[in-house]
């Protein structure tokens, strides 16, 4: 479905049967300015709502300067990472080879780790990482992006073992949309474009109907999108894992 499908259907939702034929750039129609205005807003705020399947990425980090540490480098996250151009939402920092956010399990014989953080862990040699790890995302005086985390490797290590970014992603292509995530669009979209095309009192009854029909149509679009994921944690110590 496209995105003028998309708009279209919105429309619909109103009562509204005029049919936009363009919003990049938008045709000679109230309703295809309107459409112009509003669905970008639209279909990124519905992105951020959930990890959906089809917007999630995975990036492996790459490190910069970390604006954290002291001389001696000593600080609160002992790592920094250029966060990606196409950041919507970060989900989850995990290690490389992780699964997913659940946890990672070296197994018996691997590389021992301790957690640096938080605090209060004991080094359990052959211990899992578990995942995803605390990180923070804050912006630089020039505008730019960090991701300030304790996971990542020294110099000297390889750096496929380096930290790992799942994020949200802005996706612009309609048709990788799921059929729910398009109806819930066409929803929210709907209640932005009520005010300007009813007007009045009658605008905001429509608004207000249409927020309505969305909040639920989104629920059963992430819950449907949750469910193409099957993620088991692993137990840690062997005394629980036995049970």
């Amino acid at each position: 479905m496209s995105e003028v499908t998309i708009c279209n259907l919105a429309l619909s939702h109103l009562g509204d049967t005029a049919q936009v034929v363009s919003i990049a750039p938008p045709d000679s129609s109230v309703q295809a300015q309107l459409c112009a205005r509003f669905y970008s807003v639209a279909r990124n705020a519905l992105l951020e709502m959930a990890a959906w399947g089809f917007a999630t990425r995975r990036v492996t980090l790459a490190q910069v300067t970390n604006p954290t540490l002291d001389a001696d480098g000593n600080g609160p996250w002992l790592y920094a990472y250029a966060a990606p151009s196409d950041l919507l939402n970060a989900l989850a920092v995990v290690p490389a080879g992780s699964p997913d956010d659940v946890e990672a399990w070296f197994g018996p014989g691997a590389l021992d780790y301790y957690p640096p953080y938080p605090e209060g862990y004991l080094p359990v040699p052959g211990a899992p990482m578990y995942v995803p790890q605390p990180f923070v995302i804050e912006t630089r005086p020039d505008g730019s992006q960090i991701l300030l985390t304790n996971v990542g490797v020294d110099a000297s290590q390889d750096d496929s073992a380096a930290a790992v970014l799942r994020y949200t992603t802005v996706v612009t292509d309609a048709t990788q949309f799921s059929p729910l995530f398009t109806l819930a669009l066409s929803h929210l979209l709907a209640s932005m474009l009520a005010g300007p095309i009813l007007k009045g009192d009658a605008g905001i009854a429509a608004a207000e109907q249409q927020l309505q029909l969305f909040n639920a149509i989104k629920g059963q679009a992430s819950a449907s999108d949750a469910n193409q994921r099957r993620v088991k944690a692993a137990p840690s110590v062997s005394w629980i894992r036995g049970r």
